[in-house]
């Protein structure tokens, strides 16, 4: 297996692991969960925030999209079956992480977001 396919592998999987793992509780916190093959997780904390406005919704798509970004990074942005990977990886992430808070005004923040591009 090549490198680019390892990390390719890597890639899935870590994207895997935090769609998968993503839990909400009650607390406020979102958790990306590392499975038993330790792929790299995140947690986004969001008590602080009031999900009830524009301001509190945004900051918490900031991090969600920031976590994603930091789980999904590729190693070496020279090669291009990586970044495709990543952005794979942080697209499938971002989507689940916004279906576990079911938040009508965090999926129409992310909405908006898909269609500027």
């Amino acid at each position: 297996m090549t490198s680019a396919t390892s990390r390719l592998s890597d890639l899935l999987r870590a994207a895997a692991a935090l769609t998968a793992c993503l839990i909400v509780g009650a607390s406020g916190t979102a958790y990306a969960a590392a499975p038993a093959d330790a792929s790299p997780s995140v947690r986004v904390n969001y008590r602080d925030l009031n999900l009830a406005t524009e301001q509190g919704t945004q900051a918490l798509y900031g991090r969600i999209v920031s976590a994603a970004h930091k789980v999904c990074a590729p190693r070496d942005i020279r090669i291009l079956v990586e970044v495709t990977a990543a952005q794979s990886c942080e697209a499938q992430a971002i989507e689940q992480a916004v279906r576990a808070v079911n938040s009508p005004r965090l999926a129409a923040a992310h909405l908006a977001h898909q269609r500027q591009g």
